[in-house]
């Protein structure tokens, strides 16, 4: 026969310890879709906002840093054109200077060639395409010209096409300029969301980063992970700077961004590498695998790969985070965006 008993049902006090925690889940999630207009945010609140923007902040500097790069680069590619440029004109006048003198002799004696009174014509391109058939000059002469008159050309188009690229990435500049006052504006704001906080509230995230970094920099000791060579010689000196403030765009001596260690790292170990985490991205050979990496390798993250450290061991990386702190060393579970690679250069 089957059975009529009623299920049993849950106890009155498990109902309420269910019903409790559904309602405050609900409460909460309310509260964070809509807090009140004007209320006070939490400090777990501030520092993700401040988070987020330092992190935008950072994405920016890398762009203006590879664009002012690219702009000295080609400041110099014009400068080196533009002597090449004088230097060919200079022979090209002084073959003209020579051979005005040969025009004036003819002269006083009597008559100067067709040749020269080309030559002396108002438009040299048309004294070479028609050079070579003068009787009068010689065909050493003649293929000399051309020679100079063809270089002037091709270095010409060259300063044309730097000078034309370096308008475009002054465009390029400026444009990157206004998104990274966009971003300080943001920045801004969140300082002055930040120093909302209470002086305890703003003290107490201060020591758990300080702590954060201790507990770093202990793993790495306790890791016993040794480096040599070029790699090693960098790490070595990444360590000699740490304390030092982050600064955007900044290389040291002083005060460093990101890429700004790295690079100054590896030029203090001879070896010079880009400026910039994308282009730092693309040198040496790849470490996908967190348990491969070296003391010493650049360590990217973000897909962006717009933050770059070198790696300490133990998990640990030595880098400079962001505006605010200081080059230290961070675990790399806490950089705020996912590890892409490393590069061993």
């Amino acid at each position: 026969m089957a059975s009529h008993r009623r299920p049993k049902q849950p106890s009155r006090a498990r109902v309420t310890v269910l019903t409790t925690a559904a309602a405050a889940a609900v409460v909460l999630s309310s509260q964070a879709a809509n807090a009140a207009p004007g209320e006070k945010p939490s400090k777990g609140e501030v520092k993700a906002k401040v988070d987020k923007l330092y992190e935008e902040a950072e994405q920016a500097t890398e762009k203006y840093n590879g664009a002012k790069e690219k702009q000295e680069k080609l400041q110099k590619e014009i400068s080196t054109i533009q002597d090449n440029v004088a230097r060919g004109q200079e022979e090209l006048n002084e073959l003209r200077d020579s051979m005005g003198l040969a025009a004036a002799a003819q002269y006083r004696t009597g008559g100067v060639d067709p040749s020269l009174q080309l030559f002396l014509s108002s438009n040299p391109d048309d004294y070479l395409d028609k050079a070579s058939t003068a009787d009068q000059l010689s065909a050493q002469q003649v293929e000399a010209l051309k020679k100079i008159q063809e270089k002037q050309r091709e270095l010409s188009q060259e300063r044309s096409e730097a000078s034309e690229k370096l308008k475009d990435l002054a465009s390029t500049r400026t444009e990157l300029g206004k998104k990274k006052k966009q971003v300080q504006s943001k920045l801004s704001e969140a300082r002055t969301l930040y120093n909302s906080l209470t002086a305890a509230e703003k003290a107490k995230l201060e020591a758990d980063q300080e702590r954060a970094s201790r507990d770093s920099g202990r793993d790495v000791l306790d890791s016993g992970s040794a480096s040599s060579g070029r790699a090693g010689a960098a790490y070595a000196f990444a360590q000699s700077q740490l304390g030092k403030p982050y600064v955007y765009g900044a290389t040291g001596t002083g005060s460093y961004d990101c890429s700004g260690l790295t690079s100054a790292a590896y030029a203090a170990a001879g070896v010079g590498i880009p400026r910039t985490s994308e282009a730092q991205s693309t040198i040496g050979t790849k470490i996908y695998s967190q348990s491969q990496l070296q003391v010493g390798d650049l360590v990217f993250f973000f897909n962006d790969l717009h933050h770059v450290g070198l790696y300490a061991g133990n998990g640990q990386i030595i880098h400079a985070p962001r505006t605010g702190t200081v080059v230290r060393y961070e675990s790399m579970g806490t950089i705020g965006g996912p590890f892409m690679f490393g590069v061993r250069v």
